[in-house]
């Protein structure tokens, strides 16, 4: 039997320590998995529902940990609430490979949605490491999921790009408060996956241009340009960046000293810090991946006049489709919320931290919370804790 060891709000008398990450908003639960027999060892952190059950993705890689798993909720409540959707933050991390063979990983993902059938404060949704055929796993176990292939009424985020339709959005209204024309624009990407190269594409519809991008594997740097749809190709083979056959391969590292114009970090938590932020050469950055800098870091970048789009305003893209999926809207309608969602918040972010002279994130942050409290206040319960619910 799957051992789900629930803690936060439910076994505060296990913890006498408070939790990190912890406030007023949140974690409203924390609940561990883990069965032997499969290798499953996963982590759910609920963070906060006052909005409404919370929609957060499932990351799959090999060193997840609670601490990331604590902030990425974080990040998906004020996300949601800063997109204005009726539903609150929540994640979960699996630790594993996602390129293990599939059926592991199938037995795994089953594994895990059927340990969590009883959290209807959860719904799943794609992540780094998981995508649309694992979420028609978790559907087909739970009922439970978003980010669904086509073939299961779903809108694929990750076949449409909708995380990089957003950051295309986002970059459009952003781009001129940095002086920056967003024709002829050089772009960086950090992590060319299933968000950073949609957000190339997108792009260069947009007539930027793409100097530089890097995978797991390497990185690429072309200053007159590299041709995205070559590139994409190369990726969707199975090769990696490092592969495109102009230009000479490069560290992995390397993207941080391309000189460019925007940046985009489409990959792992905290991969611009302290240490290494003053190697940035672009004038702005739109977070494509969740938790990408560290407070440090994004202090350091306004202290140098570069503008940071923080993740929850410029990559909501996705969550903003997966919900209108969940209430069963087309794709179209979709894509339009999200241009809509996306557009207006950054304008609101860009606006608000100019008049209190204060960092994109820490303006942005105000916005959501501002919702969440709202919505708490209107509740006389959160879902976790309704004492009129069966058990």
């Amino acid at each position: 039997m799957l051992d789900a060891t629930v803690g936060a709000a439910e076994s505060q008398a296990a913890m006498p320590a408070p939790l990190p990450h912890s406030d007023d908003i949140g974690p409203a639960k924390i609940i561990q998995v883990r069965e032997p027999s499969v290798g499953l060892q996963a982590v759910l952190v609920v963070d906060n529902v006052a909005r409404g059950p919370g929609i957060g993705g499932l990351r799959m890689a090999p060193d997840v940990t609670l601490d990331e798993c604590l902030r990425l909720a974080r990040a998906m409540t004020l996300k949601n609430s800063c997109a204005g959707l009726a539903h609150g933050g929540a994640k979960s991390v699996l630790t594993g490979d996602p390129r293990m063979p599939l059926a592991d990983k199938e037995r795994l993902v089953r594994a895990l949605a059927w340990s969590l059938r009883n959290e209807a404060d959860y719904i799943f949704g794609p992540d780094m490491g998981t995508d649309e055929t694992c979420m028609a796993w978790v559907k087909d176990e739970i009922g439970r999921a978003v980010g669904l292939p086509a073939e299961f009424g779903g809108i694929p985020l990750d076949e449409l790009g909708a995380t990089g339709w957003g950051l295309a959005q986002c970059a459009e209204i952003a781009a001129p408060a940095c002086g920056i024309r967003l024709d002829g624009a050089r772009v960086a990407i950090q992590g060319f996956g299933a968000v950073g190269r949609h957000a190339a594409r997108f792009l260069a519809e947009r007539g930027a241009r793409l100097v530089a991008a890097s995978d797991s594997r390497g990185m690429i740097g072309q200053p007159a340009g590299i041709d995205v749809a070559q590139l994409c190709a190369i990726k969707q083979r199975g090769g990696s960046v490092g592969d495109f056959p102009q230009g000479a391969p490069r560290p992995q590292d390397a993207l941080l000293d391309v000189e460019c114009d925007i940046w985009i970090p489409a990959a792992r938590p905290d991969v611009l810090r302290a240490d290494n932020a003053d190697r940035l050469r672009a004038r702005l950055v739109l977070q494509g991946a969740n938790i990408p800098f560290t407070a440090d870091a994004e202090r350091r970048l306004a202290q140098r006049g570069v503008l940071v789009i923080p993740d929850f305003v410029a990559n909501a893209g996705g969550v903003i489709c997966a919900a209108m999926e969940y209430h069963g809207a087309t794709r179209g309608a979709a894509f339009e919320a999200i241009a809509e969602k996306i557009r207006a918040n950054t304008a609101a972010v860009i606006e608000r931290a100019a008049a209190r002279n204060n960092l994109p994130r820490e303006a942005a942050t105000d916005l959501a919370l501002e919702g969440v409290r709202k919505a708490m206040r209107l509740r006389r319960w959160s879902a976790s804790t309704d004492p009129r619910s069966p058990s």
